[in-house]
């Protein structure tokens, strides 16, 4: 009730050594985005699946310990489909969380799986209690229910490493 501004939506998120855990994962759009514009995708560079980066395996690398643990287990039993869960907002975002556009802040930035993101982000969001009532609170100042909810990550705020 009293919004994200005032419930602590940022306990836990940062680590003891003042890592941001919800920034922390290798930046893998770009890599993606650089075969694409050199016409490397798929046949040279799948799209399928792209490798952690291995500077951000090395034992130096800013890499908090639960990421690794993530990165770890992502490794042994390959995703699917993954979604992360944290208080704050009342809204479902769907990749990319990360504009193309370098510079911009806020940018469309779908995948080719757009239209099956959008849908299980839709089927979430009308399907859980809270972000179905028409009682419930806006998200900072964003009034998502005019988009059922819903929306492109980086459309709303770019997050590299997500």
């Amino acid at each position: 009730r009293q919004g994200s501004e005032l419930s602590g939506w940022a306990m836990g998120r940062w680590t003891y050594e003042g890592i941001d855990l919800n920034h922390n994962f290798a930046d893998l759009n770009t890599a993606l985005w650089d075969a694409e514009d050199n016409d490397l995708v798929p046949h040279e560079f799948p799209n399928h699946y792209i490798p952690i980066p291995e500077y951000y395996t090395f034992a130096n690398a800013t890499v908090a310990p639960e990421t690794r643990a993530v990165i770890d287990w992502m490794q042994r039993y390959p995703f699917v489909l993954s979604a992360n869960l944290h208080g704050g907002e009342l809204v479902v975002t769907y990749p990319f969380d990360m504009t193309r556009t370098y510079w911009k802040a806020q940018e469309l930035t779908p995948t080719a799986d757009n239209g099956v993101f959008r849908w299980l982000a839709t089927v979430y969001a009308t399907s859980n209690l809270a972000m179905a009532s028409e009682e419930r609170r806006l998200c900072h100042y964003d009034d998502f229910t005019r988009f059922g909810n819903i929306i492109n990550g980086a459309n709303w705020h770019t997050v590299p490493g997500s």
